[in-house]
């Protein structure tokens, strides 16, 4: 497992970034650049359950690690879903769960930094390297609108 690193800064305050980035609507249009229909199902809340899903339904398990507004999301990734079905236990689910997806927000002087550290198996390292400028471009255009 590796951590991959990316940040970007976004002309906006940074409880306008957050909202952006977690609220239904603006979630599914930055994350599209991660997959078509993409979306999410649960609660941003720490310790509650949330689903990230693509169009089909699959996608992965977690759980909100922690959760400080407008500063700091931990997202633990503990297994995949497939055809509906949410498997934590299976050797396909256990071999990179769990796996931490942070966010960190800064400001200053009207400026917010997103920095994203991702946990990734090394074998999807070139993918995300490609995904994450996008969506975090995405994401800038949105809360900058």
């Amino acid at each position: 497992m590796i951590t991959l690193h990316f940040s970007k800064t976004i002309n906006a305050p940074k409880e306008k970034v957050w909202s952006t980035m977690l609220e239904d609507k603006t979630y599914r249009q930055w994350t599209m650049a991660f997959t078509e229909g993409s979306h999410f199902e649960g609660s941003w809340e720490e310790g509650e359950k949330i689903l990230f899903l693509d169009a089909n339904g699959q996608g992965m398990v977690s759980t909100i690690a922690e959760n400080r507004p407008h500063e700091f999301i931990s997202i633990k990734h503990i297994g995949i879903i497939q055809d509906g079905v949410e498997d934590t236990e299976s050797e396909e689910a256990q071999k990179w769960a769990p796996a931490f997806e942070n966010y960190i927000f800064t400001e200053e002087n009207g400026r917010t930094t997103v920095a994203v550290d991702m946990d990734i198996e090394e074998e999807h390292e070139e993918m995300f390297l490609d995904m994450w400028p996008k969506a975090l471009e995405k994401l800038k255009r949105l809360a900058e609108e």
